[in-house]
């Protein structure tokens, strides 16, 4: 999933590299780590109600290179690694909603587990909805169960995935190359997915960091 995008190279230039301490990997990944951890504790213990809203809304505004910057180098099952894969979900989604609602719409057809359930995507899911979800699990990740916002992510990608995998099959014949192009795909999000339930599991035993 992540290969899915080019991030930026460059963060405010010298900005970036006092903030992050050069090309130091020691030094970036406790950033990292450090940046994640007190960022869910201040938004936890917020008074301010309008602060959710704002974090869910911040690519929107500023573009997801920042948060690339800060977490995207980090370890796909650590802290830092979860939320930005959460926020490139987002931002992936609201890229081609279309595209995206379509293959997880086919996904609950063709499941035959309670992932469609635990995603929790309204039904029918269209582009509006598929954001919507989007938001809800964000926004999860800053005022609900860290834990169940990672289940459900995990859960939109499997469904995500079986749903490219059944339209890959359904052009193998006729475009072979767009049904590799949907095979890849598919395994990314069936990766992706496996990192996110891994993450869960690890937040609930107190050893996601």
């Amino acid at each position: 999933m992540t290969d899915e995008f080019h991030k930026p190279t460059q963060f405010s230039g010298a900005k970036f590299e006092s903030m992050m301490g050069g090309d130091d990997p020691a030094q970036i990944s406790r950033v990292a780590h450090e940046t994640a951890h007190a960022l869910l504790a201040r938004v936890r213990f917020s008074s301010d109600p309008g602060v959710v809203e704002r974090l869910v809304a911040y690519t929107d505004d500023h573009g997801i290179d920042a948060v690339a910057e800060l977490w995207s180098r980090a370890s796909a099952r650590s802290l830092p690694g979860a939320l930005w894969r959460i926020y490139l979900m987002r931002s992936l989604i609201r890229q081609d909603a279309q595209g995206t609602s379509f293959f997880y719409q086919r996904g609950t057809e063709m499941a035959a587990t309670i992932d469609p359930v635990v995603a929790g995507a309204t039904s029918p899911t269209g582009p509006a909805e598929i954001i919507q979800l989007a938001d809800e699990i964000l926004r999860g990740v800053f005022e609900g169960d860290f834990g169940i916002a990672l289940d459900r992510a995990a859960a939109f990608c499997r469904v995500t995935s079986t749903g490219a995998a059944s339209v890959a099959d359904d052009v193998d014949v006729a475009d072979p190359a767009r049904a590799t192009e949907l095979t890849t795909k598919a395994l990314r999000l069936s990766h992706t997915a496996s990192e996110f339930s891994a993450c869960a599991r690890s937040w609930r035993s107190g050893k996601l960091d």
